[in-house]
């Protein structure tokens, strides 16, 4: 390791320490919450995100033959740091939830993380300077940030405790590859998928959304439950790939090939229409006399969903507006199919006959590559 790579991650690793120094003494004295222990917890997370970061420096190279990077370059910068907001986010972890404006800085810190989720790729690629580094901590802090914050969700009673089967899921998942490795039993690749990105990333919004105390239960635990099942649904399939139970020829390639296109021609579609239809229930069924301007919003929402404008940002949209209307009232099948629906569509799009599919553009786009 080269001796100014070495001393920049000291530096980082002191400049770390300093800062939950410092946030520790404002816990200790804005809040009622255990500040020792609020250390101790962000502490030991800082020392995890650290020692990640020192066993892969070797990877800090744009590929296997290149030489070693001199710096770890800002996109390293930048996943490090989301590295130190999780850590900043798990010193709450078993300690009831703050109140007051403290209450906002949980969901505050992972929402600055999970920004950062997006743009460190980006300033790499912007950069010129991609390494093996920036794809190991990106996948190794996404794993950590999503074992934390539901863990944080689950214990202010915002997600349902199954939802960290998918926070376990990526731990055992790779445990399942050593296993595998260990015992001299093949390991084969995963199919390149867009789709797997996309559940990840939206995962990590989701959950950085929920902390905020403007969301309540116990809408956040069926949101949580209708983003879990696809998620779980995926790392099965993962797991059957790379286990060889599914092997990864042509003809398996042709068919999950095949199942995408009839979601995207059939089954995306038939959601818009669904959703356009429960909406229209909801408002003349449960809301009828909600504020005109939240009216219009839900129409205005639901009108674009169904012609395919912008789908993902208006079933965004729709949630939130849902999310507040609907408070701890008990559910019911209209709120149970907008839920479903709406999460869905941000998930996969809309399909076909969509007007204006920007959003879905976005989502698949690798930001900072030289668009052609």
């Amino acid at each position: 390791m080269r001796s100014s790579l070495k001393n920049e991650i000291l530096l980082a690793i002191l400049l770390g320490i300093a800062t939950l120094l410092v946030t520790f003494f404002s816990v200790k004295q804005f809040t009622t919450l255990d500040a020792l222990q609020w250390l101790l917890i962000a502490n030991g997370l800082w020392f995890f995100v650290c020692w990640q970061l020192w066993r892969r420096v070797e990877f800090n190279r744009a590929s296997e033959d290149a030489p070693l990077y001199p710096s770890l370059g800002w996109a390293n910068r930048l996943t490090l740091l989301r590295g130190g907001l999780i850590a900043l986010t798990g010193g709450f972890l078993f300690q009831p939830q703050a109140v007051g404006l403290m209450a906002w800085v949980p969901g505050m810190l992972y929402c600055i993380a999970a920004i950062l989720d997006r743009m460190d790729g980006y300033v790499a690629r912007r950069s010129k300077q991609t390494s093996l580094l920036g794809n190991e901590l990106d996948t190794v802090y996404d794993a950590l940030g999503l074992l934390v914050a539901p863990l944080l969700a689950v214990s202010y009673g915002k997600l349902h405790w199954s939802f960290l089967l998918v926070s376990a899921a990526y731990y055992i998942f790779v445990w399942g590859l050593y296993w595998r490795r260990r015992h001299n039993l093949p390991v084969y690749p995963l199919m390149p998928s867009m789709l797997r990105r996309t559940l990840a990333g939206f995962q990590m919004g989701f959950v950085a959304f929920i902390l905020l105390p403007c969301f309540q239960a116990p809408l956040t635990m069926i949101i949580g439950i209708a983003f879990m099942l696809p998620i779980l649904l995926g790392f099965i399939l993962d797991w059957l790939v790379v286990s060889g139970r599914i092997q990864s020829n042509t003809s398996t390639t042709q068919f999950f090939n095949q199942l995408a296109h009839i979601s995207h021609r059939i089954f995306q579609p038939l959601l818009r229409a669904l959703l356009f239809i429960a909406i229209g229930l909801f408002i003349f069924i449960q809301t009828p006399n909600a504020p005109m301007l939240v009216t219009a919003s839900l129409l205005v929402f639901a009108g674009a969903i169904l012609i395919g404008f912008m789908g993902r940002v208006a079933a965004l949209g729709l949630l939130i507006i849902i999310t507040f209307l609907h408070g701890d009232e008990i559910l019911n099948a209209i709120t149970l199919t907008i839920i479903f629906s709406s999460v869905w569509l941000m998930l996969l799009g809309t399909g076909r006959f969509s007007f204006w599919q920007w959003d879905d553009h976005w989502v698949n786009r690798r930001d900072g590559e030289e668009q052609s």
